[in-house]
């Protein structure tokens, strides 16, 4: 293999910055400068960022180029020339091959600070008002590193002639066959094995990609912690389910912590996990599990935090941050199955909320009703669209926290929040990102207090945030 490749350098500039520094294979030396948003190490070859994922800061590697774009390298570690102090013994062998590992080969001390960093980043490249006085607060670590994820959503597929479930590798569609998976909690991947040795016994066609033909797409697994009974969603690319009955006879035999076995059907090539047809198949439509003291029911496309150890550590952030009275009235948008909401429920003299999943509202509402909240209600919609309609027809609210997607506040949201001015607000991110550019907007009208990053996924590089803002 080439060490690297030698150019003649132009004098011309715009030249110089359209010109390959090197090629797909060619070997080059790096000293990683530090970490990006996504966990992937950073160097400099030419002056040109490389990306190097498993490489961490202030080691020095030789990487093999793996992809050549106008403005940036991506490479592979082919040999490490010095290891930072910092480097472990990861747990899973999928670790730099799959996502969702990413950080497993970091100390997980720096792994906290790694994602208060990454707050800091975000807010420097959007630049919120006055966001260098911004209090960001050390990152709360998660009481469980390991064996903490309480969902798994693994792809269906054949390899060499046997069924596999897992993850694909990073930028692909090759499936990372995962037999264990050491943060997803332990009876989950036990769980898949054994339903994808049945699909394989049974003859069950899976998905394939080449042709869009087979049934079985994904497997979904829904576990609760404290009961250890799980919720089995198969997602099929065909209403059509093949020797079904015996399928779930055997899972029911095979697997009695599953109580309940839903279907989703989502054909074709999509990027999207879900469809929007879903079939109940056996036992409960629903699981529950106990947070905070609360029972939740949760339907098979309703959202929940994956770390239930960490939970009720964000959400307590969260109270901390809106400092609730007993005469406040409280929002709570982008509400789920109502968790932030009904668990905050007993401190305020009403809540209010919204989701736009229909299945969320019911189960939200029936929460409400299982743990005999009587001043919670939640309705379906968007938030941007609810707010100012409660608010003209008499529903008026002095607190609001926000728990948005990735993708965050929507603009129009922004704009009613800005008009309404809420006393209390918290915002509670899992993209910092998309939260400090949301902050450019909401400074106008609001004092960021401090930021709390809180680790919801130890050995990744994703992090949540709760920020208290008040009213300027």
């Amino acid at each position: 293999m080439r060490e690297q490749r030698h150019y003649h350098r132009p004098n011309d500039k715009r030249a110089r910055a359209t010109t390959p520094v090197a090629a797909v294979g060619d070997r080059v030396p790096l000293t990683i400068r530090k970490l990006g948003v996504h966990g992937q190490g950073i160097g400099y070859f030419k002056h040109k960022v490389c990306f190097v994922p498993g490489a961490l800061p202030q080691e020095v590697v030789v990487a093999t180029i793996t992809k050549v774009h106008p403005h940036y390298l991506e490479g592979a570690i082919h040999r490490l020339r010095k290891t930072s102090r910092h480097r472990v013994e990861p747990r899973d062998n999928y670790a730099g091959i799959a996502g969702g590992f990413e950080l497993e080969n970091l100390a997980y001390d720096q792994q906290l600070k790694f994602k208060r960093q990454v707050v800091l980043d975000a807010l420097d490249k959007y630049k919120p008002h006055a966001y260098k006085k911004f209090d960001i607060r050390p990152t709360l670590p998660s009481p469980k590193q390991y064996g903490y994820r309480n969902k798994a959503q693994f792809q269906v597929r054949q390899i060499d002639g046997h069924v596999a479930a897992g993850l694909y590798k990073a930028n692909s569609h090759d499936l990372v066959d995962m037999k264990d998976c050491a943060v997803q909690m332990p009876a989950t991947t036990q769980l898949i094995r054994t339903v994808t040795q049945l699909i394989e016994d049974l003859q069950i066609p899976v998905y394939d990609e080449t042709n869009h033909s087979g049934i079985i797409k994904t497997l979904v697994v829904r576990e609760a912690k404290e009961s250890g009974q799980c919720q089995l969603t198969f997602i099929t690319n065909t209403p059509k389910l093949i020797h079904k009955h015996q399928l779930i006879t055997q899972i029911q035999q095979q697997l009695p912590a599953v109580v309940s076995i839903m279907q989703n059907v989502n054909p074709g090539d999509t990027p999207l996990i879900w469809g929007d047809k879903m079939i109940h198949l056996a036992g409960d439509e629903y699981l529950t599990e106990s947070l905070m003291g609360l029972d939740f029911r949760l339907s098979a496309r309703s959202f929940l935090q994956l770390n239930p150890y960490q939970t009720e550590t964000l959400y307590e952030e969260a109270a901390k941050a809106l400092d609730l009275k007993s005469d406040d009235v409280l929002v709570d948008a982008y509400a789920g199955v109502g968790t932030i909401g009904l668990s905050l429920a007993r401190r305020v003299k009403q809540v209010y909320g919204m989701e736009t999943i229909p299945e969320a509202v019911t189960d939200a509402n029936a929460n409400a009703q299982l743990n005999g909240i009587s001043n919670a209600t939640y309705e379906g919609g968007a938030a941007e669209e609810l707010l100012p309609k409660w608010q003209n027809g008499g529903k008026n609210f002095n607190a609001l926290v926000v728990d948005p997607p990735r993708t965050g506040l929507d603009r129009q949201l922004i704009k009613t929040i800005l008009q309404v001015k809420p006393a209390k607000f918290a915002y509670v991110s899992c993209d910092m990102a998309t939260l400090a550019r949301d902050l450019t907007q909401l400074t106008r009208a609001y004092r960021v207090e401090y930021i709390q990053p809180v680790d919801m996924m130890p050995q990744t590089p994703r992090c949540e945030a709760v920020v208290k803002l008040t009213r300027r």
